[in-house]
């Protein structure tokens, strides 16, 4: 193999593995949103999505207010108040959870600042059926400094 194949076939693979990680929605229960709330304790603030790990209290509850929590207006059709009146805990027991929020550029029409290790979090959203396999929440809204944020599409 040439020198110049070499190059190539290492920048393609370094370019394709972040996408061997990423997972879309279909892997997440839909049916089943979730509500995490805790102290934010690594940020990665990167492409193909923000991410942040999540550290959950001891005893963790649904605040009392979360069915009339007001939600902003979403370019995509999210019946948000819906999902705000399924809202559950997870069983499992797991402190930590990875949220994957947006990506980037919708965190920046949303105008979300930079969310920062020690920063108090709320979300809300989907993780695998069952709950199986990792502590992973895929975020629908973030509830951060007295806002909230759609994070399935741009602001409407």
């Amino acid at each position: 193999m040439t020198m110049q194949r070499r190059a190539f076939v290492a920048s393609s693979l370094a370019l394709a593995s972040p996408a061997w990680a990423h997972h879309g929605w279909s892997s997440f229960d839909q049916d089943r949103p979730l509500y995490l709330e805790g102290r934010a304790t690594k940020v990665m603030w990167r492409n193909p999505h923000g991410e942040l790990e999540l550290e959950l209290p001891e005893k963790l509850a649904l605040p009392p207010d979360l069915k009339q929590r007001p939600l902003p207006k979403q370019s995509a059709d999210v019946d948000g108040p819906g999902l705000l009146a399924k809202a559950q805990l997870p069983t499992r027991t797991d402190r930590k959870w990875l949220v994957e929020l947006a990506p980037l550029t919708r965190l920046q029409a949303w105008s979300v600042e930079e969310i920062k290790p020690g920063t108090q979090v709320a979300v809300l959203g989907f993780t695998h059926a069952g709950e199986k396999g990792d502590a992973v929440l895929r975020a629908e809204y973030l509830f951060v400094g007295g806002k909230t944020y759609g994070l399935r599409s741009s602001p409407a």
